[in-house]
């Protein structure tokens, strides 16, 4: 399986200017030829601006149309990072996954809201996991502060979910801590893991810190961008995982009954 991860600059509140540098960076990634495509954290408005009511998409029908479109006209799988979608009467920070054929696969809703910058009180908090699966890889999803849970990530090993996917927003001021969480999630659970961040900018004017990796299941590195635009390409190569789970079978050693 062959992964593309736009680290796409992300303008505050500016659905057409994001658009256009998706379509454009999209297009520079399939001179790779990947079968998947990812996204990061709120590409459509970034982290986030207020009144965030002014700039939810109803229904995520703007998202869905246009990443069905694309996933279609490329014949490419898109994870479509998240975006700020109207359900329910509700704000959701939400991510949609769609097929070479344009169809949708699954969405997720973030479980883990970031009550620091006060995200808890303007999202609603999501209430399942996502696997599914792409060209017959079982895949799963999860968003930005769910890297700090590592209960949701062995959640998704357990339901053998041999890639994750984790758009994100995540701050300079940070970012070691996401290159060893990235990591740690790889390793401990015998997967492939791609982080996803964006460039630019919070709304608050705190600078997004890049460095999105794809990284194989001994934690090795395969890709990794600095802290600007940035289009990584890397293939995954599952005999890596395969042996890796024949040589230290670590699931096999659990002790869940104690935990």
């Amino acid at each position: 399986m062959r992964i593309s991860v736009l680290q796409m600059p992300v303008a505050i509140g500016a659905r057409e200017e994001n658009t256009a540098t998706l379509r454009r960076m999209l297009k520079t990634a399939m001179q790779d030829a990947p079968d998947v495509v990812v996204l990061p954290e709120l590409w459509d408005v970034g982290f986030f601006p207020r009144p965030l009511e002014e700039y939810l998409d109803d229904e995520g029908k703007a998202a869905q149309t246009l990443l069905s479109s694309l996933a279609k006209e490329h014949g490419v799988n898109i994870v479509g990072g998240s975006v700020a979608v109207r359900a329910e009467g509700t704000a959701e920070n939400r991510c949609y996954v769609f097929d070479r054929k344009g169809g949708l696969v699954t969405s997720y809703d973030k479980t883990h809201l970031f009550s620091p910058a006060k995200e808890d009180r303007f999202f609603r908090k999501g209430d399942h996991t996502a696997v599914f699966s792409l060209d017959g890889v079982t895949c799963g999803a999860m968003i930005c502060y769910d890297l700090r849970f590592p209960e949701l990530c062995r959640c998704l090993a357990l339901k053998d979910a041999a890639v994750v996917f984790l758009p994100a927003a995540w701050p300079t001021a940070r970012i070691e801590h996401w290159r060893i969480l990235s990591r740690a999630r790889a390793i401990e659970n015998q997967i492939f893991f791609v982080a996803v961040n964006g460039s630019g900018a919070f709304a608050n004017g705190m600078p997004l810190g890049g460095r999105s990796a794809i990284i194989d299941p001994w934690g090795e590195r395969l890709a990794e961008a600095d802290d600007g635009e940035a289009v990584l390409t890397a293939e995954l190569d599952f005999s890596v995982r395969d042996e890796i789970k024949r040589t230290i079978d670590e699931f096999h050693d659990r002790r869940p009954e104690l935990y």
